[in-house]
């Protein structure tokens, strides 16, 4: 016998003494359940290791070889009689982590790990439908009938080169009911979220087969362990020099993409706690405080924003009620205002702070950008491809959306579900599944005119879809008003921290501890990471008491009377503004590291509210009024949309137009409505189709 046959025999025995020591019971297992319903042993990589290191390094360097071995030795097992486990797969998984790699975080150039068994951990931004991939192909001669078949191992299809039996070069004709078939399926594996820091990053193309097809869906983390390979690249039907990894894919682990994934040490514990109960050394800033202060500190005059932020990292707790619906915990904000006064700052700060973080910005964004689509290009081929949005890739961590107002209507209508459930269904070319989207949103946007206009209504300058609007709990306005003093403290802020930034570059030893202190975060974002993630990882308060509990629920009763409770007076908010005011309450009382809501986490969370809604949620009659949200009209402009359709109904002539001229005379005598808002009126009822221009502009009627 020779010395390769020897080898081969000593490796299956070794693996078989393997599965008896490691496996026996998960091969018992497998063997009343195959094939069916399991095909295939899931091997530890640690177990494999601890039982024989050289032959765990055999398999490691030569997998394709050893594989052979590992699952004749399966087959080979005593099991009973009328059992059988050949064409059994054994699948090694769980590799230590010095073998497993974020794509393109590879330790050695690839020419020298090509080839070997490692794992890819990331996250799933594409995978295309199952499809079916022929294993061995029959082939039937057309002259003689004589069977010939070839097993499918590479990219390229394989025929016969001649006739078994008549030795002929054919024609051939395939026979699919005797030829073999398995499941197939391309993924395309990206750097998660945390790693490549709101860039697209590196990705790699893995290829799954059988048992292993559909096991993740794109949006999740995982860790697929296979074979490396180097595909040369070609150029014009020309090969070039440049060779592209990717992996045939053998185990797939799907693990939970957590916000708080973050390593955090004893030390940082320590740390975390003492700055919860006490603050810094020296400084009689409370953890709000030192939050809001190390969050964009070059933006000043906007602690309320900033609070809010910090509140919305920590986030409230999503909780699943016995019934099985869900409360989400993730609280969505929006920023809307003047160019330049910090927004952008402000969201770049957030995701820098955010342990897990994707961003998107609304010039060309798509609704299959946004959350998810199925698409038909080339990553699939003739295959139809699942392919995860910002929303789906930002799951259990932070979405920071960027000029929502210049995204495409149809876009941002797909955004509905994912904000207000958390998921995002697709239902296109036979694909009906749903992704996850547990995540919180900081988006930003600008007026429709570019600036405020102090003498239109609010709601009129927002070209964003209301029922969108009315999905984000905070909603924080941004003006740009000249203020000598406030200007003289910004100008000072600015001209100031750039400078000492320059001078502690170059270690001038002028710069004052004051102006260090000024211009160094007292938490440093890297810190408030990891404060953040212990927050969330650690405490689900709830309330301490009936009493606060009641505080609550009266000041949100309050708020609902605010205006009255006469029929016709504007209903100030509705029952959705009580969850988020819960929402925030229960991030307030995580940021103390407390188990309990207590009256402070209530009144900072009700103090945030209010701020506002006196901000975004105020009609023109000074009341708040939960329509200038929910439906974008406010109450009194409902009022006046009534009252002007009547009257264009008693003026319009008993067929033709009606001037408008006309209209904006009569509703200044009898409504008493300047003209400027009968106009703005009048458009805002065209646009709705409440009326029409029958002759053109500068003429309306009303439908009979």
């Amino acid at each position: 016998m020779s010395t390769q046959a020897l080898e081969a025999d000593d490796l299956t025995a070794r693996f078989e003494q393997f599965y008896k020591k490691y496996y026996h019971n998960e091969i018992g297992h497998l063997a009343q359940h195959y094939p069916r319903e399991e095909r295939s042993l899931f091997v530890n990589y640690g177990d494999l290791y601890a039982f024989d290191h050289e032959l765990a390094e055999k398999f490691r360097t030569h997998p394709e070889q050893v594989r052979e071995f590992a699952e004749e030795a399966l087959r080979l097992y005593d099991l009973p009689a009328d059992i059988s486990l050949a064409g059994a797969h054994v699948r090694v998984h769980d590799h230590p982590d010095d073998r497993t790699h974020y794509p393109g975080h590879y330790p050695r150039d690839l020419d020298e790990i090509a080839g070997t068994h490692l794992a890819i951990e990331g996250q799933l931004s594409r995978a295309t439908v199952k499809y079916s991939k022929i294993i061995e192909a029959a082939f039937e001669c057309q002259r003689c009938g004589t069977m010939t078949y070839i097993a499918q191992d590479g990219s390229e299809f394989q025929e016969p080169h001649e006739c078994q039996g008549c030795e002929r070069q054919g024609p051939f004709h395939i026979d699919f009911d005797q030829s073999e078939f398995i499941d197939a399926q391309k993924l395309r594996v990206a750097e998660p979220p945390e790693i490549a820091k709101g860039g697209d990053g590196a990705h790699i193309d893995i290829y799954v087969e059988d048992d292993v097809v559909e096991e993740a869906e794109p949006g999740d983390k995982v860790v697929i362990s296979g074979i490396l390979h180097l595909e040369q690249e070609s150029e014009n039907n020309s090969k070039t020099a440049r060779f592209t990894p990717y992996l045939d894919g053998r185990a797939i682990e799907r693990k939970e993409a957590e916000f708080e994934d973050i390593e955090i040490t004893q030390e940082d514990e320590e740390k975390i706690e003492e700055i919860a109960a006490n603050g810094l050394p020296d400084d009689d800033r409370d953890v709000f405080e030192l939050a809001v202060d190390s969050i964009a500190p070059g933006v000043v005059e906007e602690d309320d924003p900033k609070l809010a932020m910090f509140l919305q990292l920590v986030s409230g707790v999503r909780t699943v009620m016995p019934d099985g619906t869900v409360e989400r915990g993730d609280i969505h904000q929006l920023f809307i205002g003047d160019p330049s006064t910090a927004k952008s700052q402000l969201m770049d700060a957030a995701e820098e702070i955010a342990p897990r973080a994707v961003s998107v910005s609304g010039h060309g964004a798509s609704a299959s950008g946004l959350t998810a689509a199925a698409v038909r290009d080339d990553f699939g081929g003739e295959q139809w491809t699942l392919e995860a949005g910002a929303l789906v890739h930002a799951h259990k961590g932070l979405a920071c959306i960027d000029e929502l107002d210049k995204i495409d209507p149809d876009a941002l209508n797909s955004m509905h579900k994912a904000l207000a459930q958390q998921r995002v269904p697709i239902n296109k070319a036979g694909i009906n599944t749903t992704l996850p989207s547990e995540t919180a949103v900081l988006a930003a946007a600008n007026p429709s005119d570019g600036r405020w206009n102090e003498y239109a209504a609010t709601h009129d300058q927002i070209d964003i879809d209301s029922a969108l609007l009315s999905r984000f709990g905070l909603i924080w306005m941004f003006v740009d008003e000249p203020d000598r003093e406030r200007d003289t403290e910004i100008s000072d802020t600015v001209l100031m921290s750039k400078d000492v930034a320059k001078r502690m570059k170059r270690s001038d030893t002028s710069v004052s501890e004051e102006e260090k202190a000024a211009v160094t975060p007292p938490l440093p974002a890297e810190f408030l990471r990891k404060y953040i993630a212990y927050t969330r990882k650690n405490y689900e308060p709830s309330f301490r008491d009936e009493d606060v509990r009641q505080k609550m629920r009266d000041g949100f009763v309050s708020l609902r009377g605010a205006n009255g409770y006469d029929e016709g007076e504007a209903i100030p908010v509705t029952m959705r503004k009580l969850q988020d005011v819960h929402r925030l309450a229960e991030a307030s009382a995580r940021a103390r590291l407390s188990a309990v809501i207590e009256e402070e986490d209530v009144e900072r969370a009700q103090e945030l509210i209010g701020t506002s809604l006196r901000e975004f949620g105020v009609n023109e009659e000074g009341q708040l009024d939960a329509d200038t949200v929910e439906t974008g009209v406010s109450k009194p402009q409902k009022e006046r949309i009534e009252g002007l359709r009547d009257l264009i109904v008693e003026l319009q002539p008993d067929s033709g137009p009606l001037m408008m001229g006309t209209l904006v005379n009569e509703a200044e005598d009898q409504m008493g409505l300047s003209k400027e808002v009968t106009r703005n009126t009048v458009e805002k009822m065209l646009q709705k189709g409440e009326i029409y221009e029958p002759s053109g502009k500068g003429t309306v009627r009303a439908w009979q």
